[in-house]
């Protein structure tokens, strides 16, 4: 199963490199992020997996099917022949399989991360952490400096999209946006299915953060369904409706409190007598500390991944033509 798998991502990739249709290639992109989350799946990473299919599937197809609209959807062939660029596809590409010589079997319980820290987390995690789902308790506890890192960056990413394509102070309410037009809103079947599926989604992404410890999910991945859920309504009934709903000045607050929450947990763990983001100090109980902190981080996460990617969509959407 897994050798099809691979098959099939090889033959998207060779279709999405013939194809010369904007829109077929972000299409195919999203057929691309499917396969791969198949493959998440059956390597038991089931919380890639989940993110893959939320993000690489639905919101960044949504995204690059925006962005054609906004350009242009046949692509401009150059007129000369590449061969530099040919030259360079080919030379690091023999670098990157040359480099993966180096690499240990699939499997291979000898290879050396799993005679580090592996042994130590599936040995240790349930006694210094007190949940069932490792992946959680290493992401949120063991490499809480890593997360903050990473959630740090999302925040840029928002900050950087709101540098580059502008901020109205009024919210962009006095705009004329043609995304309202959102032809979508006028076939009956699809508003039907929208107002019966966005609540399950939003049910769902809450789910997956507070059932997070124990199960796949948490920040990450609720943040992602969470947002996806105001993107099928935003592409149905239109962006004024989405933005009526989520006000971009309320996005970016809560943006920043999401990284703030995060952060702040650590302080709060220093004032209580222990390292920073060292969630023992939170409770006379480790155990209970450990509950505390990673679910006040996790929705720290949560609230920073939602309100980045509405930032990003509403921004990008409001320039798109009807």
């Amino acid at each position: 199963m897994t050798l099809c798998i691979l098959v099939f991502l090889l033959l998207t990739v060779i279709f999405i490199a013939q194809q010369n249709d904007l829109l077929a290639v972000s299409m195919l992109f999203g057929i691309y992020s499917l396969l791969l989350a198949t493959l998440f799946v059956l390597m038991d990473a089931a919380d890639v997996a989940m993110t893959e299919t939320v993000i690489g599937a639905g919101v960044s197809s949504v995204l690059l099917i925006a962005a054609v609209a906004a350009t242009t959807r046949k692509e401009l062939c150059s007129k000369g022949r590449p061969v530099l660029a040919l030259l360079v596809v080919f030379f690091v590409g023999a670098a990157m399989l040359y480099g993966t010589m180096e690499l240990p079997l699939y499997g291979d319980v000898t290879a050396m991360p799993h005679q580090h820290v592996a042994p130590r987390y599936i040995a240790d995690s349930p006694s210094e952490i007190g949940i069932s789902n490792m992946v959680s308790s290493i992401l949120a506890s063991y490499r809480g400096y890593d997360t903050l890192g990473e959630i740090t960056v999302i925040f840029c990413a928002a900050v950087g999209v709101l540098l580059l394509l502008g901020y109205h102070g009024d919210d962009g309410k006095n705009l004329e946006e043609p995304g309202d037009v959102a032809p979508l809103k006028f076939h009956m079947i699809l508003r039907v299915i929208v107002k019966l599926m966005t609540p399950i989604i939003l049910m769902f992404g809450f789910y997956i953060q507070f059932h997070g410890e124990i199960s796949p999910g948490g920040g990450f991945q609720a943040g992602a369904l969470i947002a996806s859920a105001f993107f099928l309504h935003a592409l149905v009934f239109g962006l004024k409706k989405a933005r009526a709903v989520t006000p971009p000045i309320f996005l970016q607050i809560t943006a920043a409190t999401g990284v703030l929450v995060f952060a702040g947990t650590g302080i709060v763990c220093q004032l209580m007598g222990g390292d920073y983001l060292d969630y023992n100090a939170l409770h006379s109980n480790a155990i209970t500390g450990q509950h505390i902190g990673i679910w006040l981080i996790e929705l720290g996460v949560c609230l920073t991944v939602v309100s980045v990617m509405l930032i990003l969509f509403l921004n990008f959407a409001r320039r798109v033509g009807p």
